[in-house]
This record gives structure tokens, C-alpha cells and sequence, in this order.
């Protein structure tokens, strides 16, 4: 079992920056596939980033997040972090962490971001 908890979200002015949290217990951290997903009001959840048990990358750029956002983490803290920069009103949602190895996944419970001026 892994417990995810998400941390960091609230509201900021588009221009401004976050940096969401996501802590894991409950397993070995380091061995899961680590994803940030975020689900907008009357939308469906969509990925927006990844990151490997390596350290490898990827985006949704198609969210237009690219060169925005960041995805990292820290094995020693067991967390994973998503640096938000210049930040859009069309980037308001849900924002929700993954963990995943092979055919098993668990969810955080969420973190609201509202960019609003």
C-alpha cells in the first residue's frame, strides 16, 4: 500500500508560480513511477507529467505545459514536486499524484489550484 498526500495548491495570479508536493508512505518510494494528473471543473483528468523510478521525464505537452512546468523528485524524501511557473487561468484544476508500477496505481486525494486575477 502507498499513501500519497498533496501539498502546496491554492490560489495565484496568472504570471505567478507553485510548487505542488506529493509525500508518499507506505512502500518503498523509489521503485514507482511517479505522475502529476489534474482534472479542470467539466473536464476529464488528464496527465501532465512523469517521472521514472530513473529520473526520466516526460510531458503533456498537448496540455500546454511545456517549458512551464517542471516534475522532479527526491527518493531520500520520498516526494515528488511539480514546479508550476507562469501559470494561466486555464491552468486551474485538480491537481492529483500518481503512483504506478506495473499494474498497480494509487491516488492522492488532490490539491485545487485556481490562477485568477
Amino acid at each position: 500500500q502507498v499513501q500519497l498526500v498533496e501539498s502546496g495548491g491554492g490560489l495565484v495570479q496568472p504570471g505567478g508560480s507553485l510548487r505542488l508536493s506529493c509525500a508518499a508512505s507506505g512502500s518503498i518510494f523509489s521503485i514507482f513511477i511517479m505522475s502529476w494528473y489534474r482534472q479542470a471543473p467539466g473536464k476529464q483528468r488528464e496527465l501532465v507529467a512523469l517521472i521514472t523510478s530513473g529520473g526520466v521525464t516526460n510531458y503533456n505537452y498537448a496540455g500546454s505545459v511545456k517549458g512551464r512546468f517542471t516534475i522532479s523528485r527526491d527518493n531520500a524524501k520520498n516526494t515528488v514536486y511539480l514546479q508550476m511557473n507562469s501559470l494561466k487561468p486555464e491552468d486551474t484544476a485538480v491537481y492529483y499524484c500518481k503512483a504506478s508500477r506495473l499494474a498497480t496505481e494509487y491516488w492522492g486525494q488532490g490539491t485545487q489550484v485556481t490562477v485568477s486575477s
